[in-house]
């Protein structure tokens, strides 16, 4: 075999073996996950899985939806007093009612907010604002937008929201 016909077999075998790899790296990237399994796999919002959890709502966040979060961040549940997560964390059902405030019905992409009220899945009005790129629901800003899931989408707010008094 001549050095020309040695090299010419070699630099296939890089390129054969550069795109195997190429392929596996494509075949490792992640698949679209539900909006349970994102807030599950985004660090900044390990509180809010844990209360996920303990209102019940894993199931129904993995649902077919579609489904719009606003979830608050770690840093939002740090601004709120450890006596209220602990009496949420005892009253499945008021925390379940404070999460559902947190989610609405339908994918609601950042660029589709209107100034307008939409209905929380626990029944009650929040009030979305835009203004220019900047959304706001109720009193929390929106820090990060349009973390796309396979059944709908999520947006990061800064701020825990407290549902209306009945």
């Amino acid at each position: 075999m001549s050095t020309h016909t040695t090299f010419q077999t070699a630099r296939r075998l890089v390129l054969v073996l550069t795109a195997t790899a190429w392929l596996g790296a494509c075949a490792t990237v992640q698949k679209p996950l539900s909006i349970a399994d994102t807030i599950a796999n985004t660090p900044s919002l390990s509180t809010l899985n844990g209360l996920v959890k303990s209102a019940g709502l894993t199931e129904t966040l993995q649902g077919s939806g579609p489904f719009t979060v606003f979830a608050p961040s770690n840093d939002a549940f740090k601004a709120v007093p450890a006596a209220t997560l602990e009496d949420l964390n005892k009253h499945p059902e008021k925390l379940k009612n404070l999460l559902s405030f947190h989610a609405v019905s339908g994918a609601l992409l950042a660029k589709d907010v209107k100034n307008s009220n939409v209905k929380a899945l626990n029944g009650d009005a929040l009030a979305l604002s835009k203004a220019g790129e900047f959304v706001t629901v109720e009193n929390a800003a929106v820090t990060q937008a349009d973390l796309v899931a396979t059944n709908g989408v999520i947006h990061i707010v800064d701020v825990v929201m407290t549902p209306p008094k009945k």
